[in-house]
């Protein structure tokens, strides 16, 4: 089948009210990026739904991409035809053709929003209906759940058929619910976490924490490379890389092992969240899971929310790790995540972690740290790139441009 354009239906976009027109303008964006290797392709955003004129372009290689975008509750290709009832007549006959099996039933439902058009939805679906019984041999109308439900709108400019209902991804369109920074490890968490907030509309920008020699180039490579695998769920994504090895080697040297990870989460979230000022976000965002380790007890989150007042989303918070993980092979993040490469979680990680640590003895430890020192060295050494879903483009260091809030 030679399909004309695909139609795009919103889905929660319809509950928006005042703000529908802008969160409607960003889906028609994120879907030209998401589609930008079909140059030919021409995007009509209307308020019930978007058109995508195909305009020779291949709609088999489009549709696992439009899969992809967040803010998409289904859509069909379509394939449109002038109001005339003998080429409406003409195009359903020749679709039930093609699709024909033996012993195939179908059925044809009609929708218009031109109420002048000659014949109402019953009366066209008679006729057509008719038309397709009369022509295609061994055909049979059923009412209910048929083999092919040939769907028919008649609009004000013309008239469109479409037979497949295909199922988008749902929630928001990216970067319509503001901006949030992923603390992304290499683990198979983050990357899932991150997901699921872009589907509430998050735009994310990643903050990854690197220890050389400590943490290895791999390791580095490993969490662009899983920022490259959520560019197509939203564009392309800001990456962050954060140097940690004198915090590290600073909290390893003067604080008891048990509270190095307390210590060195709480480090992790102020810089984060001196990050996320700069960078104009709104929260935090993590991959913890309640239980899953020693950090990841009530009292540990506890613990290191205590160094902020931002809102901290743990997207995968009640999720068990078999859940995370159908979902991290499901956003094809899982074969990089268990790549062996070490992260800053992990290189200093003590045998016996406190799982209930003691906020006041967690606060006289960190005393003992130059706190602000240490957060102005790393921030002035901070390195951005960004990831499309092609790869890595730039890597400028931000001295000069965050140098005022230093």
């Amino acid at each position: 089948m030679k399909y004309t354009e695909i139609m795009v239906r919103y889905g929660e976009l319809s509950t928006k009210g005042k703000n529908r027109k802008r969160f409607i303008q960003q889906l028609a964006k994120n879907i030209r990026l998401a589609l930008v290797d079909f140059p030919k392709i021409k995007i009509i955003a209307e308020r019930d739904r978007t058109h995508l004129l195909l305009n020779g372009e291949d709609s088999d290689l489009l549709i696992p991409e439009l899969k992809k975008v967040f803010g998409i509750q289904s859509f069909s290709p379509v394939v449109r035809v002038e109001k005339d009832l003998e080429e409406m007549k003409k195009m359903a006959v020749s679709i039930v053709r093609e699709q024909f099996f033996e012993g195939m039933t179908f059925k044809i439902t009609s929708k218009r929003s031109d109420h002048d058009f000659e014949l109402d939805t019953t009366g066209l679906n008679q006729f057509l209906g008719s038309a397709v019984f009369n022509k295609v041999e061994g055909i049979q109308a059923k009412m209910k759940k048929p083999d092919l439900d040939l769907r028919v709108e008649v609009r004000m400019d013309a008239v469109y058929f479409s037979f497949e209902t295909i199922k988008g991804a749902g929630g928001l369109p990216v970067a319509t619910s503001g901006r949030g920074m992923l603390m992304l490890s290499g683990g198979i968490d983050s990357p899932v976490a991150g997901y699921l907030a872009m589907k509430r509309g998050v735009e994310l920008e990643m903050v990854h924490f690197a220890s050389p020699p400590y943490t290895s180039a791999g390791a580095l490579q490993k969490a662009k490379d899983l920022t490259q695998k959520l560019t197509v769920f939203g564009g392309n994504i800001q990456f962050i890389e954060v140097p940690f090895t004198e915090i590290q080697e600073e909290i390893k040297a003067k604080a008891p092992e048990a509270y190095l990870m307390t210590i060195t989460r709480r480090m992790m979230m102020r810089l984060t969240d001196k990050i996320r000022q700069m960078r104009k976000g709104y929260v935090i965002i993590n991959g913890e899971s309640l239980g899953q380790v020693a950090s990841q007890t009530l009292e540990s989150m506890q613990a290191i929310n205590d160094v902020t007042t931002t809102p901290v989303i743990r997207p995968v918070v009640t999720m068990d790790k078999l859940e995370i993980i159908e979902l991290s092979q499901k956003i094809d993040t899982f074969e990089i995540s268990i790549q062996p490469f070490e992260d800053c979680c992990t290189i200093f990680s003590p045998a016996s972690p406190k799982t209930r640590p003691n906020l006041e003895l967690t606060r006289e430890y960190e005393a003992r740290l130059d706190i602000e020192g240490l957060i102005e060295r790393a921030i002035a050494g901070l390195k951005i790139s960004e990831i499309t879903p092609l790869g890595e483009v730039g890597n400028v260091r931000l001295e000069d441009e965050f140098e005022d809030l230093l």
